[in-house]
């Protein structure tokens, strides 16, 4: 029978056990774990987005600040808003929602961020701490996946694991983590040779590329474990993932849904990266 690798769930327990961290550091040093949010422009997703960060974070116990900022302020403002949170004491974790507009440079946003304050895990010398193997803050959605796996119990070790995608902010550090933990990872993208035959041979499958429904149950090994990060709106306004769920979890021995499976993951494990922060400055 096939396990349904339950995201929401997994996400309830971290929140509660970042709960619990909040209030242990508060009554340790007087102050909650902060957090800051910095939104520039109005994209609907991204306001969102920020304001169920900044809802959680309040749920959790956590000093959050936001800052809207319009989408005509210059690249030197925001820098200018960055260091002022990176000198701010009550602030332990910065996250800069993406994309910005076109006219501010991301790579350099965020590298202006203190690498002891980067919530999101994207700084270039954190980046750099995971792929040696040093503590570093991890990207959310990455490390929300290792979450779910752990919480499964689904050991990693020796498999052959398939990542379908490269960015930064998932492929990228999806391959560090499952390095560290002895998988042997292959990295497929849009010019991959025989993309559905690298697929095929795959015990873990992680796809992330933004294609609804694009790995199909031909593309999956019998018994694989299936961990599922896209979000697409579809023609009728329901939700659908890269992989085309309801045969590929006939075949695959663990998948997680779309919604309800990575996604819940990442601000929670965005929630735990602030805290650790947090409890590595202290007070």
């Amino acid at each position: 029978m096939t396990t349904i690798l339950d995201g929401k769930q997994t996400a309830k327990e971290v929140r509660a056990r970042v709960k619990e961290g909040c209030a242990a550091f508060l009554e340790r040093t007087g102050r909650a774990p902060g957090l800051a949010v910095v939104l520039v422009g109005d994209d609907p997703a991204s306001a969102i987005y920020t304001r169920n960060k900044a809802k959680a974070a309040a749920k959790c116990g956590m000093y959050d600040v936001h800052h809207r900022l319009d989408a005509a302020t210059p690249e030197a403002e925001v820098l200018d808003l960055v260091a002022q949170l990176n000198e701010d004491p009550g602030v332990d974790g910065i996250l800069v929602q993406l994309p910005l507009p076109s006219h501010i440079d991301p790579d350099k946003i965020i590298a202006a961020i203190a690498p002891e304050k980067d919530a999101d895990g994207f700084h270039p010398i954190n980046v750099g701490r995971l792929w040696i193997g040093h503590a570093a803050p991890v990207a959310c959605t990455p490390l929300g996946i290792t979450t779910i796996l752990d919480r499964y119990e689904i050991d990693v070790k020796g498999m052959n694991a398939v990542i379908i995608g490269r960015s930064n902010i998932v492929g990228k550090p999806m391959a560090a983590l499952l390095i560290r933990r002895h998988a042997t990872v292959t990295i497929c993208h849009s010019r991959t040779k025989d993309l559905a035959g690298v697929i095929r041979g795959a015990d873990l499958v992680v796809a992330a590329i933004g294609r609804a429904k694009f790995v199909t149950a031909d593309m999956v090994k019998e018994g694989a474990v299936v961990i599922d990060v896209g979000i697409n709106r579809l023609e009728d306004g329901t939700l659908a993932g890269d992989v085309d769920f309801e045969p590929v979890a006939e075949r695959a021995g663990a998948i997680t849904p779309v919604p309800g499976g990575v996604g819940p993951m990442t601000i929670a494990t965005l929630l735990a990266n602030v805290l650790e922060l947090a409890e590595a400055r202290g007070a």
